[in-house]
């Protein structure tokens, strides 16, 4: 099951790029063959529900990020692909990661095998996709209709499906990390972007789904980058505070 109304949103994708539906159901269905039989769909749902998550993007704000949540290592961390970098050269462990795979070259071989892994499939991934054989705790999504072991959680880009996957599990808090949304490309995001406009264009339409996401959960969104509809925006120095409201 996905989120109510994501259907419409995927139409709009669709239309919007010009993306075909059946490409991004062949690659869904090669992920399914991939992956095993009983995917960790518990283990996820324990690091997700009623927790605070944070949620951590590769926008250029990321590297202003590090100490805070190298402080609250406790707090589960849902990563979006390249930003997984940052936090490996830190020392910070992320307990999910969201990929795609475009942007995992530079972390793939350095996973924890208790790191939850969410590998999106979609039809211009298609070829990447059997790099999930070596990844241990390992789930797969796609943005058409879930089925098998292939589930949708809702989000089009890395970074807005991390925050699409802490509303699915009921997160109590949420709170965002390096997601600007804006016009500069952080060095996190993957090593070769072909098409800057298209990229933008991407982070546009994230941004918007992400503003749709907030109107239609209860729970509270923040966050330390861009302002958006839905979103309390806060400073590194609140984060302590939201926290500790919790407890």
């Amino acid at each position: 099951m996905s989120i109510s109304g994501w259907k419409k949103k995927y139409d709009e994708i669709i239309r919007e790029f010009n993306y075909n539906v059946k490409d991004d159901m062949k690659s869904a269905k090669l992920l399914n063959s991939l992956l095993k039989s009983d995917p960790p769909i518990k283990k996820l749902k324990s690091l997700i529900e009623n927790q605070i998550v944070f949620i951590i993007g590769a926008g250029p704000s990321i590297s202003l990020s590090i100490n805070i949540l190298k402080e609250f290592q406790h707090v589960t961390k849902i990563v979006a692909d390249g930003a997984t970098s940052a936090l490996i050269e830190n020392n910070i462990e992320p307990d999910i990661i969201v990929t795609d795979l475009d942007g995992c070259d530079n972390y793939i071989n350095n996973i924890k095998d208790k790191t939850m892994v969410i590998v999106h499939a979609h039809g211009d991934n298609y070829n990447k996709l059997k790099l999930v054989l070596g990844i241990k705790n390992c789930i797969g999504t796609t943005e058409t209709k879930p089925f098998g072991n292939i589930y949708n959680f809702g989000g089009f880009t890395d970074g807005d499906r991390c925050v699409f996957l802490a509303s699915y599990f009921n997160a109590s808090k949420v709170i965002l990390f390096g997601m600007d949304f804006g016009d500069v490309i952080g060095k996190y995001s993957k090593k070769i972007i072909p098409n800057k406009l298209l990229k933008i264009k991407k982070m546009k339409m994230a941004e918007s789904l992400l503003e749709w996401l907030a109107m239609q959960t209860k729970i509270k969104f923040y966050t330390t980058s861009k302002m958006m509809a839905g979103f309390i925006k806060i400073n590194y120095n609140d984060v302590k505070n939201v926290i500790r409201s919790e407890f």
